[in-house]
């Protein structure tokens, strides 16, 4: 959120007022300010901070200039629109005294406080709030500095014992209730965990349907969700990209089944849980978040700019909640993240698909994923990939060419849309692909599986052996600890174990998936057809081939994936000779 402020202007009005020169009232600047979280926790308000400072000046004979408030914001920092403009009048001279309810009002630092008091004092004017407890006397000072220390104390230990409640909380298996919960998802009457809105987890289910199974952009999702009204879960009818991304990779939508669910959390929590069930995963303490105002200048005077520092706690510290299954099949999910797994943010290119962006295009002499850049000429757009690290202006990249979007991608396309002229030839390829990646799993997959899940079950059996010898005086509680820590270590392997059988069997379902839907949908299309179809089409079509681009500083560009066994490769400028019988291709 932004706030503008002409200081300026504001100095300038201020030092139009006459000064009292000892005669008449004195002068007074009410302020009152609140903040978001303290509004809601403690009932503050301005409306009553300003009642109570009203009947105060009255008391006193002041003469009220100007009542100031700051609404929603922080007293960790001066930087607020409603003090800039005290300090402006305070500047101009002619006030006697700024009145605040309480200390904190201006400032919950004491140095801030300090600081703000002998600022005013150089301008004859002084602080006071109605909790003021000393007098202008030394002693009275230091009895005011004592306190506002002792108060930022017990800030921070409330602030820690909230911090600990609500970690306490997550670690009983409870939801920690913010402000809305998950998309999908309603509170519970006790507000600790979820359960699912039918009506807006439609919604999240055709999402992972369109990005998981139709293999469609983001960019198409968000565009789909806005042309058929579908708000989002702020309640904007427009969508972001980064949105269906977070939704996309939250665990809360992706099932796990009791044993994993168990290698998650406490004993007490997984033991509360029906082992016939799947649950999602809520996680909590994933991050720490750092959050401050920052005043900058601009043409129209102040301008004011919250800002957010998000730095990433380790893994070892994150908290699993168990809330209920989505009902979104589990293959469904991997598939989305499957489909968005390569994907890079974009520059700000307008509303143009990049038909190779979504890690498709790579460079060929550092394997990094392409950038994707717009440079403007007069009224005219061009469109460019380049290496990252050229992108960034890095040096340790030969590569430092940029490649005309319009010339790289007909070149692809033109490599691509053949094979799928040749049913034949694609269903081959692709049946290839599918058996190659059967052959690379290792054993039989179902009977490895059954040995790990009965792994998981003598973990348990021998952890309850282990706690009842332990119960019976047999071994020491420091034994039981070691023998628990090497139990959970086997958990562990296990779990990892089983973790890869799974991917390796939803990959092989994903592959056979495609190939249906590409036989079906797109396979002998004549050339003027597959000509005819859009940018997005065409990213959804290298998605489902599972197709890999490399370009290098020569313009020598390599395609792989569901192909025929060797690369293809070509250079820039095919797609245009095709038409008049001619090709470029080389490395045949």
């Amino acid at each position: 959120m932004l706030w503008e402020w002409n200081r300026t202007n504001s100095l300038s009005e201020a030092m139009k007022m006459p000064s009292t020169n000892g005669h008449g009232p004195k002068r007074a600047i009410l302020y009152a300010r609140v903040s978001t979280q303290e509004q809601a926790a403690k009932g503050y308000s301005l409306a009553q901070q300003l009642e109570a400072l009203r009947g105060y000046a009255a008391r006193e004979g002041y003469e009220i200039i100007e009542e100031v408030e700051d609404r929603g914001q922080s007293g960790a920092s001066l930087e607020r629109p409603g003090m800039d403009r005290i300090r402006d009048l305070v500047a101009g001279g002619g006030i006697a005294v700024v009145l605040a309810q309480d200390r904190d009002r201006f400032a919950r630092e004491p140095a801030y406080h300090y600081l703000l008091k002998r600022e005013f004092e150089e301008h004859g004017c002084k602080i006071h709030a109605l909790n003021d407890r000393g007098d202008e006397s030394p002693e009275g000072e230091l009895t005011d500095g004592i306190l506002d220390q002792l108060a930022k104390y017990e800030r921070a230990k409330l602030a820690e014992r909230s911090r600990r409640g609500k970690l306490r909380k997550a670690r009983e298996g409870k939801v920690v209730a913010g402000a809305v919960p998950k998309f999908g998802f309603k509170y519970n009457a006790s507000r600790d965990n979820y359960v699912v809105d039918e009506g807006t987890m439609q919604i999240v289910q055709s999402i992972f349907r369109m990005v998981g199974l139709e293999k469609r952009t983001l960019h198409s999702v968000k565009r789909t969700l806005e042309a058929e009204g579908v708000t989002t879960p702020t309640g904007n009818k427009y969508w972001r990209t980064r949105i269906i991304r977070s939704i996309v990779l939250n665990d809360v939508y992706r099932p796990h089944v009791y044993e994993e669910i168990e290698a998650m959390m406490t004993p007490e929590v997984a033991g509360r849980l029906d082992k016939n069930k799947r649950y999602g995963v809520w996680w909590f303490n994933r991050e720490r978040i750092s959050r401050k105002q920052i005043a900058e200048s601009s043409p129209n005077g102040r301008l004011y700019r919250k800002t957010a520092k998000t730095t990433a706690k380790s893994k070892e510290e994150w908290i699993a909640v168990p809330v209920p299954d989505s009902g979104i099949p589990r293959e469904v999910v991997d598939a989305a993240r499957e489909a968005i797994a390569g994907n890079i943010r974009t520059s700000s290119n307008g509303d143009r698909l990049w038909e190779l962006s979504g890690g498709i295009l790579h460079c060929s002499a550092c394997g990094l994923r392409m950038k994707t850049s717009v440079t403007r000429k007069a009224t005219k757009r061009y469109y460019y990939y380049s290496c990252k690290k050229h992108h960034e202006q890095q040096d340790t990249c030969p590569n430092r060419k940029t490649y005309r979007a319009d010339k790289l991608e007909p070149t692809v396309w033109e490599l691509v849309s053949e094979l799928l002229q040749n049913p034949e030839q694609l269903r081959a390829d692709l049946e290839e692909m599918i058996e190659q990646e059967r052959e690379s799993t290792r054993g039989n997959p179902h009977q490895e599986t059954k040995v790990w899940l009965e792994k998981l079950a003598e973990v348990d059996r021998m952890r309850s052996g282990y706690q009842e010898m332990a119960a019976k005086g047999l071994i020491t509680f420091e034994e039981l600890g070691v023998k628990l820590e090497e139990l959970e270590n086997t958990r562990s392997g296990a779990t990892r174990e089983l973790e890869v059988l799974r991917s390796r069997r939803e990959r092989i379902e994903g592959l056979e998936r495609d190939k249906d839907a590409l036989l079906e949908s797109y396979a002998g299309m004549v050339p003027q057809a597959l000509d005819s179809l859009t940018p997005e089409e065409r990213h959804q079509i290298y998605k489902m081939l599972r197709v890999q681009v490399t370009v290098g500083p020569n313009w020598r560009v390599e395609v792989t994936g569901a192909l025929r066994a060797d690369p293809e490769v070509c250079n820039p400028g095919s797609a245009q000779k095709r038409r008049t019988g001619t090709t470029s291709r080389v490395g045949r």
